[in-house]
């Protein structure tokens, strides 16, 4: 099992104002818990033991509401300006490891299968073959929450559809190997032009999640998901 995860936690969750208004989009409270709660219970629970965070929105709120917390060695990584999904990953990987580790978006909230997400994405994995493995979610099984088919799972390989007219939907977890940072921009730039790349060289694979995934962005689908 790979022990070491990154969640994105530096954004600004503009589109679930007034919730976002006075607290970062991963503490937001979802079923009596923050976002981040959840995550990182699923995290031990898998047997990961390190976690870093990007923090750049109202950061002072994450540090202190994780100041007790010992069941999971974390680390911040507190970025002056924001840096998108890749640069800030890509500013932390000094606090990673050198074999695949986990990104989970800090607003992803499912439940799990049979066996947990993070323990089948590590199974799934083959070294020599992938450099991005994502977990997708069945649209179809998208109750709740609006689905969007931005992918198209073929024979394991992730497909990109830019119709948005796939059957699955990029569920915001995946298991990524560190070399996809080697020739990659400085600063600012988004996690999707390495999992495009990846495509392009046919490794970009996916995984159908089993159990339930939630897409949440808007008070909408908060409030949906909270009185589920």
């Amino acid at each position: 099992m790979f022990t070491h995860a990154f969640i994105l936690a530096a954004g600004m969750g503009s589109r679930l104002r007034p919730y976002t208004d006075t607290c970062p989009k991963p503490m937001v409270p979802v079923k009596e818990a923050p976002l981040l709660d959840h995550i990182l219970d699923k995290l031990v629970r898998a047997g990961i033991t390190h976690v870093t965070l990007n923090l750049f929105y109202k950061s002072e709120i994450i540090v202190e509401h994780l100041s007790s917390r010992t069941d999971i060695h974390i680390t911040f990584s507190h970025e002056k300006t924001l840096l998108d999904t890749g640069g800030g990953i890509k500013n932390a990987l000094h606090t990673l490891t050198n074999d695949p580790f986990f990104v989970i978006n800090g607003d992803a909230f499912w439940t799990e299968g049979v066996e947990d997400i993070f323990t089948r994405l590590a199974d799934r994995w083959t070294d020599h073959e992938m450099d991005i493995l994502l977990a997708l979610q069945p649209i179809e099984r998208m109750i709740l929450t609006k689905g969007v088919g931005d992918y198209i799972l073929n024979n394991g390989l992730a497909h990109r559809s830019h119709t948005q007219e796939g059957n699955m939907m990029f569920a915001g977890i995946r298991l990524c190997h560190p070399r996809l940072f080697n020739i990659s921009p400085e600063g600012a730039f988004s996690f999707l032009s390495l999992m495009d790349k990846a495509e392009s060289q046919n490794r970009l694979y996916g995984l159908e999640h089993t159990g339930d995934w939630h897409h949440i962005s808007t008070p909408e689908e908060l409030e949906q998901v909270n009185e589920s």
